[in-house]
């Protein structure tokens, strides 16, 4: 038996991702949304050392969870996440890039091409 999410922002966040992947024909954004339906203690954290080791200046990542600030970032990149803690929020800006929700990105990006998942 699953239990509904009781974080109101996580379950307009998945119920977006949901509603995006059927218009556009985005895979991407439904399997962001299974992801960020698991168990918190199950969700994806990422350090930003492995941002860094998996993507190129300009690249655009999603992370289904949280991004913390262990490691550095030395280029640019857009990361769009459901939480990020705040010294990683602000090591992303100082590299030159941008910390931003998952909600945003796929404003800007709706059939979510070229963007990576991350975890």
């Amino acid at each position: 038996m699953e239990l509904a999410k009781t974080n109101i922002v996580l379950r307009r966040t998945i119920s977006e991702l949901r509603r995006a992947a059927n218009k556009y024909g985005a895979a991407i954004w439904d399997e962001v949304a299974e992801e960020l339906s698991r168990p918190r203690r199950r969700r994806r954290v990422v350090n930003l050392s492995r941002i860094n080791r998996y993507t190129g200046p300009g690249d655009v990542v999603v992370v289904p969870g949280k991004v913390l600030a262990a490691g550095r970032l030395d280029h640019p990149v857009t990361v769009a996440s459901f939480s990020f803690s705040k010294a990683a929020v602000e090591k992303i800006r100082a590299s030159g890039g941008r910390a931003i929700h998952i909600l945003d990105l796929v404003k800007e990006n709706p059939k979510g091409s070229g963007v990576k998942i991350i975890g």
